[in-house]
């Protein structure tokens, strides 16, 4: 199954979700009204949307999600890679090294996920 996408406003939506869930639509709809200037409707329009796209499920007003932060940030990176790198890791890293700096410690992660894959483990 492909990850429905989740546009930005959405994504912003989904975090707060995230990290409360399982959580009533209520206290969803109040939370984003404190953290994203949401009126009411907006919350329960953006809930409804995204149940009909597969990405959460309501059950009797209490809201659940059905894509991970995970999946969601993965297939993000996918279509980034794809669109911005035409799939190319390389490019990708390139344009992202140039402009920031990766300390001693974030080398040695990368290095640490490039040699489990190597030993065909999952990163």
């Amino acid at each position: 199954m492909d990850t429905p996408k989740i546009f930005e406003s959405e994504y912003r939506f989904c975090l707060i979700l995230w990290e409360k869930e399982p959580i009533t639509a209520a206290e969803l709809a109040k939370l984003c009204a404190e953290q994203l200037g949401w009126k009411r409707t907006t919350t329960y329009t953006v809930i409804k949307r995204l149940c009909e796209r597969g990405v959460l499920k309501n059950e009797q007003g209490t809201v659940t999600s059905l894509i991970s932060k995970a999946d969601a940030q993965a297939c993000e990176i996918d279509e980034l890679m794809e669109k911005k790198f035409e799939g190319s890791l390389p490019a990708f890293l390139a344009a992202f090294t140039k402009r920031q700096k990766l300390s001693e410690g974030d080398l040695d992660e990368v290095q640490e996920m490039i040699d489990r894959i190597r030993r065909g483990q999952m990163p």
